[in-house]
């Protein structure tokens, strides 16, 4: 774990073809050019990719982009810049940008490993999303989680003092390893005492309510950079 590349050698998901709908197709070929910003191993200005200064969140993996929509919609005063490698999840993405005139949603296709360390300057951002990444839930591909102690000490330094990880899943077993490894890292602090209450501003998926209906667990976590 002391290797600063282990995350790039162990990949936390595996690359899938997907099926691209017609919407999507349209809206990565309508969207993409103003919205999707090509990967490049050289700082990125974020101020100039949104065209204004204001808060800076980078939301991780955000799967066909429901939530990562309506928290971009409820905080226009914030920008997000959303990492995600599947193509049918950014042409979705793209398609409720367009369908929603959102102007503060900016994305990236790419490995977040990447773009954290080439693209985003140490404390760059105010804050870090990253809900219901992939559990990896048999024992032996534990490994291939994301949240893992080096990935964590990578995405403090990007994060200004003040700022915060937000991250939630619905597997225990990966929510214990996320408190551990967020409680062990000396530059964050806990918001609350263990697991924190659901934001007002992560919205209920409807995957989330089915499983709540079903008397399934969802586990927050909040930690702020000291």
């Amino acid at each position: 774990m002391d290797n600063p590349h282990y995350m790039r050698r162990i990949r936390s998901f595996v690359l899938r073809q997907g099926h691209l709908s017609a919407g999507q197709e349209r809206a990565l070929n309508d969207f993409g050019p103003q919205f999707m910003i090509p990967y490049a191993a050289e700082p990125l200005d974020l101020a100039a990719a949104f065209g204004r200064a204001a808060p800076k969140i980078l939301e991780i993996g955000f799967g066909m982009g429901q939530a990562t929509a309506e928290i971009a919609a409820g905080a226009p005063e914030k920008d997000f810049l959303g990492c995600e490698v599947h193509t049918p999840g950014v042409g979705s993405l793209l398609k409720l940008v367009g369908e929603q005139s959102l102007t503060n949603l900016r994305i990236v296709q790419h490995d977040v490993v990447d773009v954290l360390e080439q693209m985003i300057a140490p404390a760059a951002l105010d804050g870090v999303h990253v809900f219901f990444p992939d559990p990896w839930h048999k024992k032996r591909h534990n490994k291939r989680r994301l949240i893992q102690p080096d990935f964590v000490k990578l995405l403090v330094s990007r994060i200004k003092q003040g700022g915060y990880i937000h991250l939630a899943t619905d597997w225990e077993d990966y929510a214990i390893q996320m408190l551990e490894v967020l409680s062990a890292e000396p530059a964050l602090e806990n918001t609350a005492d263990g697991y924190a209450p659901r934001p007002d501003y992560r919205p209920l998926t409807k995957f989330e309510q089915r499983g709540i209906r079903l008397g399934h667990g969802v586990w927050d976590l909040v930690f702020r950079v000291r």
